[in-house]
């Protein structure tokens, strides 16, 4: 199961016509998801970043463009939809796939390459080849970012950008195509979405100035244009046209308005959260999906006008995750500016906690489930109360250099936290007051992990700088320092405490023991990339990793081998945790994305 959209991407939520299905990027996968049992299939084959999708009119190809480097060929690949299989790539443009779209009858597929590399080619979908190709816009004008189709003639279709609008013709029999400047007078407008009318006849031109131009097809002028007065905020950023010929407006300010064809005035509006970045039909036609860029899908009723929010993930990094010590019903992550709860047999969310312009580190639920500790690059330590996200308290200048590691101890009396200087300090918590205890100065670099021992007497904590430090807890002083050449990023204790594991940017997976601080064994962790987070399972025969290699590892302890591989994120990975009762694996990414993985039968 998946928490995450790429919202950023535009036009990128799209509903299958079969109505039963909706697409969108993930990094560098598509998401099919089922409406209504809410299954999820990931289509696998791009190397970089999904930049579009789109599909054909008939639903049987699925069509993706991705980002590369610099100067390196970007593939479009072709999907099958029901039987999810690739296709066919297709490699010309040079950089990023800026649009796509597939001709009425599905016999071409469009394609329109960023701006490094400026083309149009058509490809022939049957025989999965280019028929031709041109420069997408004149050197006088900026370059073209949108392409559509028209919607009755395979050989028709329309690119706008940066003060251009072309109408293209295709002429198969000499393998050329044809633009047509259209005309607009005196304005000067960017482009961000077009539309065509069902019967062929013009389109729409959503623009960067909030208003909405309508231009002619056949004679390429432009009709109309408005509103006049009150345009739409941050820009006009999706449409969608209903059949009885009034639009719906998406803006980059997150309006949705439903407006008038004559004069473009909006009748009924509501405020999303995030700008809109798709609209797309769903239902009978009654019904319509938005896309926002803070990564929240909505469903809107056209009668009731009224929002409905069906899915909705982290849109900046997530950095720690965390499950109740009995369920795994529940987990928490948190990332810049919340921590959210969620709920995981829905996938849905329950709490969402914001703080703004904060960076939230890391967190720790106390076992007896009273609060959630986190800890804040403000250099502050934050509880909620789980149920409501009410604030408990807050321990300001607990760290200089912001907190980056928090935990708790399993009498829920004490928090180990850990900052960006390096400090290690013990606070006591009554049921009124938090006071510091003591404070441990050994590291000379950011604290990345603290983990305690069960009886509440030891912890380890590893450093960036290269040490994992074994502490005495109640006396208050160093028992081991672990030396490597690595910037330590996670710890964990064996069940039994007698070892522990650790990984860091050396790609190297370390065992050590406790008693002494000897290196047991080293073995390597990944091929590319640092190990970010590790967690070992309660019985200590199991443990997983993950890291900038993007792989979901699971290991045999004894053995220092991997025996399962899970590769869907596409972002590096943060942190992982095996929930309590081993039924998932739960992984965090560098793009926002929760994946929950099965955890494999082992027997």
């Amino acid at each position: 199961a998946l928490l995450s959209l790429a919202g950023h991407v535009p036009r990128g939520l799209i509903c299958h016509p079969d109505k039963k299905h909706i697409l969108y990027p993930l990094g560098c996968t598509v998401v099919i998801q089922d409406l209504e049992t809410k299954k999820q299939t990931l289509l696998h084959g791009h190397t970089n970043n999904v930049s579009c999708v789109v599909v054909s009119r008939d639903g049987v190809y699925v069509a993706s463009g991705q980002v590369t480097f610099m100067g390196f060929k970007a593939d479009i690949i072709l999907w099958d939809f029901q039987t999810k299989e690739l296709l066919a790539r297709l490699p010309l443009h040079k950089g990023k796939i800026e649009g796509l779209a597939f001709s009425p009858n599905g016999l071409y597929l469009m394609s329109l390459g960023g701006q490094d590399d400026g083309s149009v080619v058509v490809w022939h979908v049957g025989k999965r080849e280019a028929v031709c190709g041109s420069p997408a816009s004149a050197h006088s004008v900026g370059c073209a970012t949108v392409v559509e189709c028209s919607s009755c003639r395979d050989e028709i279709f329309v690119t706008a950008g940066n003060g251009t609008i072309q109408v293209w013709e295709l002429d198969v029999a000499n393998r050329k195509v044809r633009p047509t400047e259209c005309q607009t007078g005196q304005l000067r407008r960017v482009a961000m979405c077009v539309k065509m009318a069902d019967d062929d006849n013009y389109f729409y031109v959503g623009t960067s100035s909030g208003d909405i131009l309508k231009v002619n097809t056949s004679n390429k002028l432009m009709t109309h244009c408005g509103p006049q007065k009150q345009r739409f905020s941050l820009g006009v950023t999706a449409l969608l046209l209903l059949k009885t010929g009034d639009l719906i407006v998406g803006t980059g300010g997150g309006t949705v308005a439903l407006c008038k064809a004559s004069n473009y005035k909006a009748m009924k509006k509501i405020q999303v959260h995030g700008a809109v970045t798709s609209l797309t039909c769903g239902g009978q036609g009654h019904q319509f999906f938005v896309g926002t860029n803070k990564c929240q899908i909505y469903r809107i009723n056209y009668t009731a006008f009224k929002e409905e929010l069906i899915a909705v993930c982290h849109n900046e990094a997530v950095h720690d995750i965390v499950f109740p010590v009995e369920t795994s019903e529940l987990f928490i992550t948190c990332s810049k500016n919340d921590i959210r709860v969620w709920h995981t047999p829905e996938n849905r969310e329950l709490l969402r906690i914001v703080i703004p312009n904060v960076t939230c580190n890391a967190i720790d639920l106390m076992r007896d489930g009273t609060s959630i500790i986190s800890a804040w690059n403000d250099g502050k330590i934050r509880a909620f109360t789980p149920e409501t996200g009410r604030v408990l308290y807050v321990i300001n200048h607990a760290h200089s250099l912001g907190v980056t590691a928090i935990a708790a101890t399993s009498d829920c009396k004490r928090i180990v936290s850990g900052g960006g200087e390096g400090q290690v300090r013990v606070w006591e918590i009554g049921e009124w007051t938090q006071k510091l205890g003591e404070i441990l100065k050994e590291h000379v670099s950011a604290v990345s992990c603290i983990k305690i021992k069960k009886n509440d007497q030891e912890c380890v904590t590893a450093s960036l700088d290269g040490t994992c430090i074994i502490w005495d807890i109640v006396r208050f002083m160093r028992k081991q320092m672990i030396l490597a050449n690595t910037l330590f990023k996670c710890v964990c204790y064996h069940p039994e405490e007698y070892q522990i594991i650790t990984g860091g940017t050396d790609r190297r997976i370390g065992y050590w023991e406790v008693f002494d601080g000897s290196a047991v064994r080293e073995v390597e962790g990944s091929v590319l990339g640092s190990i970010n987070g590790m967690d070992i399972t309660s019985d200590g025969a199991y443990f997983v990793t993950g890291g900038d290699d993007r792989l979901v590892k699971l290991w045999d302890y004894n053995n220092g081998a991997v025996t399962h591989v899970g590769a869907g994120h596409s972002g590096d990975i943060t942190r992982l945790r095996i929930c309590p009762g081993k039924q998932y694996i739960a992984s965090v990414s560098a793009d926002g994305a929760i994946l929950l993985w099965k955890y494999p039968d082992l027997r």
